[in-house]
């Protein structure tokens, strides 16, 4: 289900709610007016945000952005539903934007929680305009010469 849907990062040692609450503040300091909802059922915290003080760090294909945050077992995931596609002259900026709100969440998640939470990166991130990973090549070199 995740991977599918953006599986973006994941946070151990602290819930959906606290993170997304991480999220939404970061989002409102680099100008987004975020909006967040809640759910019980499926347990989901929801986050929208549009770009209303521009800023050079944020591309166009930026200005909304929309995640939804479920607990895992001992923490959450993210899922970045949005943006789903962004053009190529716009990718670079989108990547450090990206790797910005990674790094910022990071280094809240582990001063606010005294280093007992941290975030998870997959080893393959999985945003909704990047291409999807490669298969795993075939570890058995004779049954590929079959």
């Amino acid at each position: 289900m995740a991977e599918s849907n953006g599986d973006w990062l994941r946070v151990r040692g602290i819930g959906r709610e606290r993170f997304a609450g991480y999220v939404a503040e970061y989002l409102a300091s680099i100008g987004f007016k975020v909006d967040r909802s809640e759910s019980a059922e499926p347990p989901v915290s929801s986050l929208a945000a549009t770009l209303v003080k521009m800023s050079p760090s944020v591309p166009p294909a930026a200005e909304h952005l929309t995640f939804r945050i479920f607990p895992t077992s001992g923490g959450a995931v993210v899922l970045w539903d949005g943006p789903t596609e962004v053009p190529a002259a716009e990718r670079p900026r989108m990547d450090r934007l990206v790797r910005e709100m990674e790094s910022h969440l990071e280094r809240s998640v582990f001063t606010e929680s005294h280093a007992t939470a941290k975030i998870v990166r997959p080893p393959v991130p999985h945003l909704p305009w990047m291409p999807a990973p490669a298969p795993a090549a075939d570890p058995d070199p004779v049954s590929a010469s079959l």
